[in-house]
């Protein structure tokens, strides 16, 4: 896994996106959250249930981000907080994901800067996401791009799977 930085295209998302970003979405679960979350939740996972929702989410309009090197690598949702305490005018990004194979080739850090570009270009002031609190790979890569963890926890229902999350910031 990873290699070399490559050079994508950050596009908005396409409903034709939906069976790559749902390859990705499935493969970044079943790889990077693999001994962290229940084994039995990530054999189960399907790309063809994802394609489903991924192309409900684009025909409804969801700000999602794509990382296209001729092949989708990646994916960013972004949007206002939704959290009872967030700002009014504080931006959320919701999900991102690079497929493992492109680990560690820059994919990751190009999605997370078009996305606070969007959301900064839509108004938005601030900013927070959610990781996975088991998830180190994860979280080092946000601290290292200057997101601070403020202390907030939740137990998301994700299908069934509780999974506890840690909140970051960024300014």
């Amino acid at each position: 896994m990873g290699g070399a930085a490559v050079t994508v295209l950050v596009r908005p998302a396409v409903p034709a996106d939906a069976p790559a970003v749902a390859e990705v979405h499935v493969a970044g679960w079943q790889v990077g959250y693999r001994g962290l979350v229940d084994e039995a939740h990530l054999d189960a996972l399907s790309v063809a249930d994802r394609t489903g929702t991924w192309s409900q989410r684009l025909a409804e309009g969801a700000d999602v981000l794509v990382a296209d090197d001729g092949r989708v690598r990646g994916f960013a949702t972004v949007g206002p907080a939704r959290d009872d305490d967030a700002a009014p005018t504080a931006g959320e990004v919701y999900a991102l994901y690079v497929h493992p194979d492109a680990w560690g080739r820059g994919i990751g850090g190009a999605l997370l800067s078009a996305a606070l570009e969007r959301l900064a270009a839509a108004g938005h002031e601030g900013c927070v996401l959610w990781a996975l609190e088991a998830n180190a790979r994860a979280r080092g890569f946000y601290e290292h791009r200057g997101w601070v963890a403020d202390g907030s926890v939740k137990v998301e229902d994700h299908r069934g799977l509780l999974l506890r999350e840690v909140r970051y910031r960024h300014a």
